[in-house]
C-alpha cells in the first residue's frame, strides 16, 4: 500500500496520520454501508431518469392541453355569440309561439260550452289568434295550425248563428216583447260576437241580419197596424167640420175662444200619447191634432230607436291589426332567422290611428304619404257606402210602418180639418223634425219633411177659402143692376171679427218667427177683406153718426179680443195688428167727433135763424 498517495476520507471518518490508519478489519466493518449507499445512488439515478422521462411526456401533454384550451376558448366565444343571438330573438320567438298557440281553455270554451257572456272575451282572443295565423302564414307552424283554427272558426260561426237566431224568437212570437230592452240589454251586449261573424263568416252575418230584418219588420208592422187602427176609431169619433169663417155668422151662439190646451199639441213636450187600449173605448174622444201627435211621437220614438240600433249593431268595425309585416328585423323575416344579430327584439305592432273623423293634416313627402291619404279617402267613401246600406236596412224594417202612417195622415187631410188644427199639426211636424235632427235619424226626418210639404198646400187652400168667403160676403152687400145685395147684420159681422181674432191669436201663438210668408201673407189678405166687409156693412147706414158709431163698435170688438191674445206684447205681428185696428178705431172716433161738432154747429145756426 502506498502511503504517499491520496487517501479516501469517508463519512464518519477523520483524517489521521498514516500511522493511525485502521487496519483491514475496519474496512470490512463499513462495507455494508458502502453497498447501501451505492444502491441509493443507483435508485436516485433511476428516479432521475424516470423524472426526465415524465417531464418529457408532461411537456408533450402540456402542449396538447394548451392546444385544447385554445380550441375551447374559441368554442366558448362562439357559444357566447350564439347565446347573444338567441337572446335577441327570444322575445320575438316568444311572441310567435304565443300567437300560434291556441290555449286549451280557449278551445274548451269555443268547442264545449254554449254561447254566453264568457264568449265575449274569448271570441276576441280567438280572432286575434286567427289574425296572427294569417299574418304569419310564411311560418310552417302557422300553416300547420291553420286547419285546426279553421275548424274552430266554423264551430264558432255555427254556434253564433244558432244563438242569434234564437234571440229573435221572442220578437217573432209575441207583440208584448219590449223591442228596445231586447236591443239594448241583449243584442248590443253581444255585439262583439256579431262583429266576429261579420269579419270571419260574412255569409252567416248576412243571414243573421236578414233574419233580424224580417222579425223586426213583422214586429213593427203588426204593432203599428193595430195602433193606427185604434187611432182611426178616435179620429172617427171626433170629426170636426172645417167651416169657413163666415159660416153661420148670423146665428146667435157663443163664439169660440183661443184654446191654448189644443195649441199645446204643437210640441212634442206636453200631454201623454193616446194608448191603444184607451183608444178602443167608445166614449174616448180626442181632437184630430192630438191623434196625429200621438202617432208621430210613437213613430219618432220607435223609428229613431230602431235607427240607432241598426246603425250601431250592424255597423262594421275594422279590427286593429295586432301585427304588421316588416321587411327585416322581425321573427317573421327569413333574414332575421339566418342572421340573428340583425333581428329586432320587439314584435311588430300596428300604429294606432287617430280618432275616427279627426285625422290630422299630413304633409305629402313620399309615396307612402300619398298612399296613406288614399286610404283615408277610401275609408271615407266606404263609410258613406256603409251608411247608405244601413239606411236601406232601416228602410226595409220600417217601410210598412211608414206606409201605414202615410195612409193615415192622408186620411187626416181628407176631409180637410179646420185651419187652426191643421197649423198645429204642421208645427208639430217641425218640432218632430228638430228632435230627429238631434237624434241623427235622417231617413225619418226626410219622411216627416215630406208629410209637412203635403200639408202646406192644404193649409194655403183652407186660408184661401176663408179669404174668399169674407170677400164674397163683402162684395155681396153691394147691389147693382144685375145683382141683388146680400143683407149683413151687426151680429154676423161681429162674430166674423171675433173669429178672425181667434184665428189671428192662434196663428201668433203657433208662430215664433217674426216673418213667415205662408202665415202672415194670408192673415194680411184676410184682414184686408175683413176691413172691406166692415166698410161695406157700415156703408148701408145713411146716418153718418150711426155709421161711425157702428164702425167704432166693431173696431172695439177687434181690439178688445186682440188684447187677450196669446202674446200680444211680444210678437211683432201682434203689435202691428193692434196698431192697424187702433188706427181705424181712432179714425172712426174722429169721424164721430167731427159729426157731433158739425151737428152742434148746424143746430146752433138753425136756432139763431129761428130766433131771428
Amino acid at each position: 500500500m502506498d502511503t504517499n498517495g491520496p487517501s479516501l476520507l469517508l463519512p464518519g471518518m477523520s483524517q489521521e496520520p498514516r500511522s493511525h490508519l485502521v487496519n483491514e478489519s475496519g474496512y470490512s466493518t463499513h462495507a455494508q454501508d458502502f453497498v447501501d449507499l451505492h444502491k441509493q445512488v443507483q435508485s436516485s439515478v433511476s428516479l432521475l431518469d424516470s423524472l426526465e422521462n415524465f417531464l418529457s411526456t408532461f411537456q408533450k401533454d402540456l402542449s396538447a392541453v394548451s392546444g385544447q384550451i385554445s380550441t375551447l376558448q374559441d368554442r366558448s366565444k362562439d357559444i357566447e355569440n350564439r347565446l347573444k343571438s338567441r337572446r335577441r330573438i327570444e322575445k320575438p320567438l316568444s311572441n310567435l309561439l304565443a300567437d300560434l298557440c291556441i290555449p286549451p281553455e280557449l278551445a274548451t270554451i269555443i268547442l264545449d260550452t254554449p254561447v254566453g257572456e264568457p264568449w265575449i272575451e274569448a271570441i276576441g282572443e280567438f280572432e286575434s289568434r286567427l289574425d296572427a295565423l294569417k299574418v304569419r302564414a310564411r311560418v310552417k307552424a302557422a300553416r300547420d295550425l291553420t286547419e285546426v283554427a279553421e275548424g274552430m272558426r266554423i264551430v264558432a260561426a255555427t254556434k253564433l248563428r244558432a244563438f242569434f237566431l234564437a234571440l229573435l224568437q221572442p220578437i217573432r212570437t209575441s207583440m208584448t216583447t219590449n223591442m228596445q230592452v231586447m236591443q239594448t240589454s241583449i243584442f248590443l251586449k253581444y255585439k262583439p260576437l256579431f262583429l266576429f261573424i261579420q269579419r270571419q263568416a260574412p255569409n252567416v252575418a248576412n243571414e243573421v241580419q236578414r233574419a233580424y230584418v224580417g222579425a223586426a219588420r213583422t214586429y213593427y208592422e203588426t204593432g203599428f197596424r193595430r195602433y193606427i187602427r185604434s187611432l182611426g176609431y178616435v179620429k172617427a169619433r171626433a170629426i170636426e167640420k172645417a167651416d169657413v169663417i163666415t159660416a153661420g155668422a148670423s146665428e146667435a151662439k157663443e163664439e169660440p175662444e183661443v184654446d191654448f190646451d189644443r195649441l199645446g199639441s204643437s210640441r212634442i213636450n206636453g200631454p201623454g200619447v193616446v194608448l191603444a187600449h184607451i183608444a178602443e173605448e167608445k166614449s174616448f174622444k180626442e181632437p184630430i191634432e192630438a191623434v196625429v201627435r200621438s202617432l208621430l211621437l210613437v213613430l219618432m220614438d220607435n223609428a229613431s230607436a230602431e235607427y240607432t240600433f241598426v246603425t250601431t249593431f250592424f255597423a262594421s268595425e275594422q279590427r286593429r291589426p295586432t301585427h304588421q309585416k316588416r321587411s327585416s328585423g322581425s321573427i317573421r323575416s327569413p333574414t332575421s332567422l339566418l342572421s340573428p344579430t340583425d333581428g329586432n327584439s320587439e314584435d311588430g305592432h300596428s300604429v294606432v290611428s287617430s280618432d275616427y273623423g279627426a285625422s290630422p293634416r299630413q304633409r305629402i313627402t313620399s309615396i307612402g304619404s300619398i298612399m296613406a291619404l288614399t286610404e283615408v279617402n277610401g275609408s271615407t267613401k266606404d263609410a258613406k257606402e256603409e251608411q247608405t246600406a244601413l239606411n236601406a236596412v232601416w228602410k226595409q224594417i220600417m217601410d210598412p210602418v211608414l206606409d201605414y202612417c202615410q195612409i193615415f195622415l192622408k186620411g187626416v187631410l181628407e176631409p180637410t180639418p179646420p185651419v187652426v188644427p191643421l197649423l198645429i199639426i204642421i208645427r208639430l211636424t217641425e218640432d218632430v223634425m228638430a228632435e230627429l235632427q238631434k237624434r241623427n235619424c235622417g231617413p225619418l226626418e226626410t219622411f216627416i219633411f215630406s208629410v209637412r210639404l203635403q200639408m202646406w198646400p192644404v193649409f194655403q187652400k183652407a186660408m184661401g177659402e176663408h179669404i174668399e168667403s169674407v170677400k164674397k160676403l163683402a162684395e155681396g152687400t153691394t147691389s147693382s143692376l144685375f145683382r141683388r145685395g146680400t143683407t149683413t147684420t151687426d151680429l154676423a159681422v161681429t162674430n166674423i171679427c171675433r173669429r178672425y181674432v181667434v184665428l189671428f191669436n192662434s196663428f201668433i201663438a203657433l208662430t215664433e218667427q217674426p216673418e213667415e210668408t205662408m202665415i202672415f201673407s194670408n192673415l194680411l189678405r184676410l184682414r184686408q177683406e175683413l176691413s172691406k166687409l166692415i166698410a161695406s156693412h157700415t156703408d148701408k147706414i145713411t146716418d153718418p153718426a150711426a155709421k161711425a158709431s157702428a164702425q167704432n163698435a166693431l173696431y172695439d170688438v177687434l181690439l178688445q179680443n186682440l188684447s187677450r191674445g196669446a202674446r200680444p206684447s211680444s210678437h211683432p205681428r201682434a203689435q202691428s195688428e193692434m196698431a192697424f185696428w187702433r188706427g181705424r178705431d181712432e179714425e172712426s172716433e174722429h169721424a164721430m167727433v167731427d159729426i157731433t161738432v158739425t151737428c152742434k154747429t148746424a143746430s146752433m145756426e138753425f136756432g139763431v135763424r129761428n130766433s131771428g
